[in-house]
């Protein structure tokens, strides 16, 4: 006699991994890279002037879940980007169902997956409005900070999904002085502050998304020199880091990450600064975006390494 279909399905939870597997470090790799890619075809949406290429939310027209031929390159462009929106669910499905039976031993994980998943339908929701409010600055730039912490999350989860259940749970000494670990909580604020006051420049000035979108209102010169104070402050306070943590041979751990989020921080300003003295080129201004991206994931890696209480994969060997 046959397996009833609810048998079935018992039988192909019970085979899912209980502890991490190549295949659910992969999926959290996944994650963290389509989170990247969603913000760079949004980046696209918005400095090809595609915003409204969809003019309503969910679907592409009144009549039309998709695209049609008669919408021309910007609704190709726009529905390509909510295209992508069911890739991530897809890839956040599949990563909740494969650490589902370690949803009690590594509540970490399943919490991450979680917190990815559900942050999918949220952002389409904010996507909705966005398009409901033809493009409003201040709901287009929500909807880029909450694509930060998304990465930041998938961050934190590829951390941990390279992690056994007993490397996660054991518990060790955070590796980073108190100073250091100090300075790095504050470089995530200053690092958090500079992304959100980037987003208020973007909305005062020329990429609105469509020629008839509307701006915040505030002055774009004002409103750059603002978002500088904290890129400086980040700067000094990035530079002491790397000297405490270079000289420190007990912190030999946190180099790497540490060289990565000051590659970060200079080519982000680099590119910055020449977007702002050559009138925001497009190109420029979607590698910026990309830039803020890698710098949220940077950030979120090197304060996890220098703060966590549990083992980093590159210590199981």
């Amino acid at each position: 006699m046959s397996a009833t279909p609810t048998a079935r399905l018992r039988d192909s939870v019970r085979r899912l991994p209980a502890e991490p597997t190549k295949a659910v470090r992969a999926l959290a790799v996944a994650s963290l890279v389509s989170e990247i890619l969603i913000v760079v075809t949004g980046g696209a949406v918005r400095l090809t002037a595609s915003g409204l290429g969809c003019p309503t939310w969910p679907k592409c027209t009144p009549e039309s879940l998709v695209a049609t031929h008669e919408m021309g390159i910007h609704g190709i462009i726009e529905f390509g980007n909510r295209t992508l929106t069911f890739v991530l669910g897809v890839i956040a499905v599949a990563m909740l169902v494969s650490v589902w039976n370690m949803r009690r031993e590594r509540k970490d994980l399943f919490g991450l997956a979680l917190a990815l998943l559900l942050g999918i339908p949220a952002q389409a929701v904010i996507g909705g409005i966005t398009v409901w409010t033809h493009l409003n600055p201040w709901v287009v730039g929500s909807h880029f900070v909450v694509s930060m912490a998304m990465i930041a999350t998938a961050t934190v989860l590829v951390h941990r999904a390279w992690l056994t259940n007993d490397a996660a749970a054991a518990r060790v000494p955070a590796r980073g002085t108190s100073g250091v670990r100090q300075l790095l909580w504050t470089s995530g604020v200053l690092s958090a502050v500079a992304i959100v006051l980037g987003v208020v420049v973007t909305g005062s000035g020329p990429h609105a998304g469509d020629a008839n979108a509307p701006r915040n209102g505030l002055d774009p010169d004002l409103t750059t020199r603002a978002h500088a104070l904290p890129v400086y402050l980040l700067v000094a306070c990035t530079v002491v880091l790397l000297v405490m943590v270079l000289r420190n041979r007990e912190l030999t751990q946190l180099r790497r990450p540490m060289v990565l989020f000051a590659a970060a921080i200079a080519v982000q300003g680099l590119i910055g600064y020449i977007q702002h003295f050559t009138g925001l080129p497009i190109l420029l201004v979607g590698m910026h975006m990309l830039g803020a991206s890698l710098l949220a994931a940077a950030a979120t890696h090197v304060i996890y390494v220098g703060t966590t209480h549990q083992p980093l994969a590159a210590e199981r060997h």
